[in-house]
């Protein structure tokens, strides 16, 4: 998977006004809530240097956590299934689904699951995944993707989803107030719940000691796919994992304040195996890789794999609520996205999006567990650079710096550049150079050289 470059996609989404003004209202919601709920507890630093150090641990001892989770697991009567890759994980679910003669499931919100393309991995096996988070409803209804970790569709105003429901799921509906779309989209879901044979999800959390499974969520869907069905899949990143039960006391306090501006989550579901006659009666746990093992391997980039996906970072971040989440070309978008889609797809399938920044350093400041997100993504910088090897940019700087060493090749440079600069030069500036000049002038100005150089000036006088 190879992403397309940010700067062009940025510049196409800018020119949106409608989604830079959808953007502003909905962030400045989100940080206004979160400021107010963060204020009210004297802790709350010490409860991100919690959550810093369980998710270092977690890192460090990544391997034996991994075993341990599994073993409990399977003791509480779940399906414990290693996947390398998304290809892996996809062939579970679509064997899993053959096996019990499904061909529709319902689905909670998992940016996992949308890492891995796991509804389109599905459908060629004849399997229809239905979304059931209203915000992935409205997507996958208009063909759309995410643009937010947490309001997948922030980039829809409900005059939009309106429109897109009287289309496909509520002929004739003329009301655009939230209860009235809510509403419809509850009648459609209600029937697919009931007759759903098989459930999927992502997860918030995995337990170790436990073989626990927790997701959080805001409109209780979640909790319809994950008790009803009677076969249930959840796909678990590795880096997902809590090494005891007593550390969700810290997550559960971070997550809801950090992502909706909440005390706690409207609906917080656990399920540890299978129960007789209760819930699920056939739990499959899908452990999935798909390239963090390879962050791990970065002593820097490693912490990347911290985030328990909040999106706080995309909420203060001046790039990304002014671009959305489409620009950056993956599920994972804002500064987050750009530290982490490098990492899991390789930084040359990506070497644009460490640049998606202005290093301002809102999103460290906003981040739950600390991430440094701005030091990554320097770091990964510096990645991009050695990936693409000996590059026309380092060759030019080259030819610059040997020019700068000799007064008399900058004396004669000046003179070639003030003629040939005559056509681009502009009040001052220099906007747009011909090819190969032309990356540098894409993204910046570039001050024309003057008529007359001080040098000259002084030896006139």
């Amino acid at each position: 998977m190879k992403v397309s470059p940010f700067p062009a996609a940025a510049e196409h989404e800018l020119a949106n006004v409608q989604l830079r003004r959808n953007l502003r209202a909905a962030t400045d919601t989100i940080q206004s809530k979160r400021a107010r709920v963060v204020a009210e507890l004297p802790d709350w630093e010490a409860l991100r240097d919690a959550g810093s150090e369980i998710k270092a641990d977690v890192l460090a001892r990544l391997d034996e956590l991994l075993v341990e989770f599994e073993t409990a697991a399977t003791a509480a009567g779940a399906h414990v299934h290693w996947a390398r890759d998304g290809a892996e994980a996809g062939a579970i679910v679509a064997r899993i689904a053959r096996e019990h003669d499904v061909d529709e499931v319902v689905k909670v919100k998992s940016l996992t699951t949308d890492e891995i393309q796991l509804n389109d991995v599905l459908a060629t096996a004849g399997v229809r995944a239905i979304e059931t988070d209203f915000a992935e409803l409205i997507l996958q209804l208009d063909g759309d993707w995410s643009s937010h970790i947490l309001v997948p569709a922030i980039h829809r105003n409900r005059t939009e989803i309106r429109d897109l429901f009287a289309r496909t799921i509520a002929p004739g509906i003329v009301s655009d107030d939230p209860a009235d779309l809510a509403e419809a989209s509850r009648v459609y879901l209600r029937e697919r719940f009931l007759r759903a044979k098989m459930g999927v999800s992502g997860a918030n959390f995995g337990i170790a000691e436990t073989g626990t499974v927790c997701v959080v969520e805001s409109e209780g869907n979640g909790r319809m796919c994950t008790t009803l069905p009677p076969v249930l899949v959840s796909i678990l990143g590795i880096e997902k994992l809590l090494p005891r039960f007593d550390d969700l006391e810290v997550f559960l306090q971070l997550l809801p304040r950090s992502s909706t501006g909440e005390r706690m989550n409207p609906y917080t579901s656990l399920w540890t195996g299978v129960t007789s006659g209760d819930g699920p009666q056939e739990l499959h746990i899908v452990l999935l890789d798909n390239g963090r093992t390879r962050v791990l391997r970065d002593e820097v980039g490693r912490q990347a794999l911290h985030c328990i996906r909040c999106s706080a970072c995309l909420n203060v971040c001046p790039v990304y609520t002014r671009t959305g989440g489409h620009a950056y070309g993956s599920v994972y978008p804002g500064p987050i996205g750009a530290i982490l889609t490098p990492q899991l797809i390789g930084i040359e399938n990506a070497s644009s999006l460490p640049y998606a920044s202005t290093l301002c350093g809102a999103c460290y400041e906003v981040c739950p567990v600390k991430i440094d997100i701005p030091r990554v993504l320097l770091h990964l910088r510096a990645e991009a650079v050695r990936a693409r090897g000996r590059s026309a940019e380092r060759l030019t700087m080259r030819i610059v710096g040997w020019t700068f060493e000799s007064a008399r090749r900058f004396t004669l440079a000046q003179r070639v550049a003030r003629t040939a600069q005559t056509p681009f030069a502009r009040g001052g500036l220099v906007r747009r150079l011909p090819p190969p000049l032309s990356g540098w002038t894409r993204s910046r100005d570039l001050r024309a050289v003057a008529k007359t150089s001080f040098r000259s000036w002084w030896a006139g006088r």
